[in-house]
């Protein structure tokens, strides 16, 4: 597909971080884009993007949406977060991509970019983990990732050129979810709590290089795209010296503090049960343990090279969140809103 040529691009979930980042982008570059999304477009009307308001599950609003502009490539971002209750994640992830498949094969579609998630490994006991370790999900929404993926690979062997795209987790200007719990805290001068030790290797991503990584999925020969990529930072460290940069960027000299994990793990689970407590369980032992892949594949078969550290993209992220009106705690529908501490927020009188 020649990267220079102006396509008809579709992103669902085109208003939320990564799907507002690409449409800019997209638009930037000269494409026409259709936005997809539950909400309405946010800024200023654009003359090459068109935007339907659908949900992702109502398979004939999409089918129909998708119908009046008959994209080239479709690029599915839409998805829930594990803060959503079961049978949402579930609907949203694997119902709304198999909808958004059976749209985009039923009108011939060239190409189908998938983003997926490395939540797909669970909690993988090798590292760097590759594409090739089995998917082992553990909780509902990975358990949704992974069987989306299923969909995904159902396409593929049908013929479709299908690109599954397996970011970790990434940040970046718009991000604040959890981690505007470990800005809030930096801001008002606090120490910031971890599980054990807090040197454990922990691996992100900035946006702009998800957005870069999708794009290239999208401009990419056929055979390399019809694959199954990671895309991470290739520069990481600790989760000790990356929430230290937040809280040296904060200027009080505040530090990262240990807690035992062990207990701490298991009261946090009882909260997370209860309802009063953001902090899912995946993420709990995601943190007690190394966690990062590798890219390999990407930087062979897409030239996938990012451009930020994971700690530069925590950075961007802690800047922008501090130029931003919005720091009240809400519901958590979307990573673009901080979520409610719960009980956590009282814990900070020990820090």
């Amino acid at each position: 597909m020649n990267g220079g040529s102006p396509r008809t691009i579709a992103v669902t979930g085109a208003a939320g971080m990564l799907g507002s980042h690409l449409t800019a982008r997209l638009l930037a570059d000269g494409h026409h884009v259709h936005g997809l999304d539950i909400r309405e477009y946010g800024s200023d009307p654009h003359e090459r993007l068109e935007w339907s308001v659908a949900d992702i599950r109502d398979e004939a609003a999409i089918g129909a949406a998708l119908g009046r502009t008959k994209p080239d490539v479709v690029i599915h971002t839409a998805a829930a977060l594990p803060s959503y209750p079961r049978e949402q994640i579930r609907s949203i992830i694997v119902d709304g991509a198999r909808g958004v498949f059976e749209a985009a094969a039923a009108l011939g579609t060239e190409r189908i970019v998938h983003v997926s998630s490395t939540a797909v490994y669970g909690l993988p006991s090798v590292v760097p983990t590759t594409e090739e370790y089995p998917r082992e999900p553990t909780d509902d929404y990975s358990h949704a990732k992974a069987d989306a993926e299923v969909v995904a690979e159902e396409f593929r062997a049908k013929g479709h050129c299908v690109s599954i795209l397996r970011p970790k987790t990434f940040l970046g200007p718009g991000r604040m979810g959890l981690f505007a719990m470990l800005f809030e805290w930096a801001e008002e001068g606090r120490n910031f709590p971890v599980l054990g030790s807090g040197n454990v290797l922990t691996q992100m991503l900035a946006v702009e290089d998800l957005v870069d990584g999708v794009l290239a999925a999208v401009h990419a020969e056929p055979e390399a795209a019809n694959d199954t990529y990671n895309l991470a930072a290739t520069q990481f460290g600790t989760v000790r010296e990356q929430f230290q940069a937040i809280l040296d960027a904060a200027g009080h000299g505040r530090r990262v503090v240990s807690v035992p994990a062990a207990p701490a793990v298991a009261l946090l689970g009882a909260l997370q049960r209860a309802g009063l407590s953001p902090v899912y369980g995946r993420l709990l032992h995601k943190l007690r343990g190394d966690s990062y892949v590798s890219v390999e594949r990407a930087a062979t078969g897409l030239g996938f090279s990012p451009r930020h550290s994971t700690t530069d993209a925590l950075l961007r992220s802690y800047e922008w969140w501090r130029g931003t009106d919005t720091k009240s705690a809400t519901s958590g529908n979307t990573s673009q809103q901080p979520w409610r501490q719960g009980v956590l927020a009282a814990a900070k009188v020990f820090f």
